[in-house]
């Protein structure tokens, strides 16, 4: 069955009892996880109906179809986060209209970003993907690159390093989840120790955002269980995809 607005209430409400069942056997508060929902690929009214119940953080991967429902939605004073791989000629469109980027992972990209962030919008939140598995499909930056990485997108002056995220293999097992949350969990910790100011986490989706929150997760990007499937708006002209497994697997 296709779940439309009236569906999404109990939808948001079993997310939230989730997280909310995690972050207790986490032993940690519940504000300290940010939902985001994972908006892409639906259409505003959606989007609209989770706001007002609450939701403020809403991800998005491809350029114009966020532009309009970021447009659509003004009167609401969302949190919008670009979760996607970013294209070298998408980059000042995100600058000028996103709060966060998710899924830096190229020096080249981030001084783009610092150098197209308006002056009078506040330095854009940056996370730094890590493909944590080696994986082929996946964008992200290599483990032993990411201290360099993290140095230089730090130094950026229209930029705020926050944190690291990652979009680790899908596992079936609890166990085996968590071992890749917890590797994530000491890349930002050795990097602190270092003197890194991080503070993020962008780590679990829809199937496994519990092993992320008992591992550290502060952001969770949650689409399919908040939204059912993406049966609304679809990318057109001049949007910009993450590359195949990277912006598909933000749910």
């Amino acid at each position: 069955m296709l779940m439309g607005p009236q569906n999404l209430p109990e939808q948001l409400r079993i997310v939230r009892n989730r997280i909310g069942a995690a972050t207790q056997a986490a032993m940690r508060n519940v504000d300290s996880v940010t939902l985001l929902a994972v908006s892409k690929a639906q259409p505003a009214n959606k989007v609209r109906t989770v706001a007002q119940l609450g939701v403020r953080d809403f991800g998005e991967s491809y350029v114009q179809e966020a532009l309009d429902k970021i447009e659509a939605l003004s009167d609401l004073s969302l949190t919008w986060h670009f979760i996607g791989r970013l294209q070298a000629n998408k980059t000042r469109l995100v600058a000028a209209s996103f709060d966060w980027v998710h899924g830096v992972d190229r020096l080249k990209i981030a001084e783009r970003l610092s150098e197209q962030r308006p002056f009078h919008a506040p330095p854009l939140n940056v996370c730094l993907q890590v493909n944590i598995a080696g994986e082929a499909s996946k964008g992200g930056v290599e483990p032993a690159e990411l201290p360099a990485l993290a140095a230089a997108v730090a130094a950026l002056p229209r930029l705020k390093l926050r944190g690291l995220m990652c979009i680790p293999p899908d596992e079936e097992d609890p166990s085996r989840q968590r071992a890749w949350f917890a590797s994530m969990r000491r890349t930002l910790e050795s990097l602190n120790a270092a003197g890194a100011k991080l503070d993020t986490l962008s780590m679990g989706m829809s199937g496994d955002f519990e092993s992320a929150i008992l591992e550290g997760a502060t952001i969770v990007r949650v689409g399919t269980a908040v939204f059912g499937p993406r049966t609304g708006a679809m990318p057109g002209p001049g949007t910009t995809p993450g590359s195949g497994a990277t912006a598909a697997a933000h749910t």
